[in-house]
């Protein structure tokens, strides 16, 4: 397995990340101690929540970064390649660097597995967070964040211990493996507190936060940090982060309301590791977030989100009501079988004026005919794969705005398409 092509094949015959995980932190912390704990070579911020993750993690390496500081950043799913997940100093690993750290990883697995250290080989998220690990090592990271892949308590990645942590709304997601109510899900994310560290903790619901508030920790509310002067935008939002005699200068580019509340608790961690206002200011300017109210194309707006889970779909329809309910709305959407779909749709379809069901490159994903009625059926057209979708799309006026979503699957897919070197305003 010398290629990058042959590393990624057998990172996929792992099996999907979600059907196959094999929660518990055995495997990895074997693997890395036969490495020599790549894992203790860096300071970390460790995120974990539901949704906004992802963002909050581009937006605290961004600001680090403009302050100076040298970067790893570790992250999943990723939209198009596997090499997306590990990004140091702001860009991501190369294919070489990605093969060189599967290699040594996957040996040490091999060796460990034939000595009966382990039980199996590592699954596809162990394997690569060990890679992240490595690369961060071997770079000279300073600081790098890290972001949970699935939980917390047993997630891979809570093998380290951080500076600082950071929980984002808890909300439904994933509940096979988390649990059916909010304080076993709060239970599973507050599994990466540490004693110690302290926790910076974004808006909750009571139940989330009477679990957080539970384990002994130092918390760090973002409530107690105000947004004023807070203009959203289509394109983003801007706000005076405000405590006490600190104020400071936000401007987000990420889109959505619900960013404001993604950026601050990305203010509140950055003021807590002592980075300055004037870098917090830049880096979260120059943050970036693929794949998020993305917008790629115009004339149509065509948009990409990977909402997958009621609170992100709740988001996204908010996002639509607000910035596109004089237009006519279409819909291209694909989930998998996993989903709250019912409420995704019902969250939706008040929203939309067309819709086309498809379904996305994975094995999980659910046909698009078991989804029609759930949508109101004048407004429903099934495309079984998201080219065919495209095709249909070639009826929308230039005035008109496409949102394609329901799966980060589905928008790796759009974007592969959609966003090559050479583009176009037009599908």
């Amino acid at each position: 397995m010398n290629t990058y092509p042959d590393s990624v094949r057998f990172l996929y015959s792992l099996g999907n990340e979600v059907k196959t995980i094999k929660m518990g932190l055995e495997r990895i912390q074997a693997v890395l101690a036969a490495l020599d704990h790549p894992e203790r070579a860096s300071r970390w911020v460790h995120v974990a929540g539901t949704n906004g993750k992802g963002s909050i993690c581009a937006m605290i390496e961004s600001a680090l970064r403009a302050r100076g500081v040298r970067t790893g950043l570790y992250t999943s799913p990723h939209l198009e390649e596997p090499t997306e997940r590990i990004q140091i100093a702001g860009s991501q690993v190369s294919r070489e660097q990605f093969v060189s750290a599967f290699q040594r990883v996957h040996e040490k697995s091999e060796q460990l597995l034939e000595a009966g250290v382990i039980d199996l080989h590592p699954t596809y998220f162990e394997t690569v967070t060990a890679m992240a690990f490595l690369l961060f090592r071997d770079a000279g990271v300073e600081m790098g964040v890290i972001e949970v892949g699935l939980g917390g308590r047993l997630d891979a990645t809570n093998v380290i211990t951080p500076v600082l942590s950071v929980i984002t709304p808890v909300d439904f997601d994933h509940e096979t493996w988390l649990g059916s109510s909010l304080t076993a899900i709060a239970g599973e994310k507050a599994g990466i507190i540490k004693p110690g560290v302290p926790v910076v903790v974004a808006p909750q619901r009571p139940a989330a936060w009477q679990v957080l508030s539970s384990r002994g920790a130092e918390l760090i509310p973002v409530s107690g940090w105000a947004a004023e002067e807070l203009e959203v935008h289509r394109l983003g939002c801007r706000f005076t982060a405000v405590q006490g005699d600190v104020r400071i200068e936000v401007e987000c580019p990420l889109a959505g309301s619900h960013q404001a509340t993604n950026a601050l608790t990305a203010v509140v961690a950055l003021h807590q590791l002592r980075v300055p206002p004037k870098s917090i200011t830049e880096g979260i300017r120059q943050a970036r977030w693929p794949g998020r109210l993305e917008l790629v194309s115009s004339h149509p707006d065509i948009i990409l989100d990977g909402a997958h889970n009621p609170a992100g779909v709740g988001a996204l329809a908010a996002y639509i009501e607000r910035f596109y309910r004089d237009r006519k709305v279409w819909l291209v959407f694909a989930t998998m079988r996993d989903k709250s779909v019912d409420e995704i749709s019902e969250s939706l379809s008040l929203q939309v004026d067309e819709v086309i069901l498809t379904a996305a490159d994975s094995e999980r994903s659910l046909r698009p005919e078991a989804m029609r009625e759930l949508f109101p059926e004048h407004k429903v057209r099934v495309a079984p794969r998201l080219t065919d979708a495209l095709e249909i799309l070639r009826e929308a006026a230039p005035e008109d705005a496409i949102f394609i979503t329901g799966s980060l699957f589905l928008v790796g897919e759009a974007r592969s398409i959609l966003c090559r070197p050479v583009a176009t305003d037009t599908l």
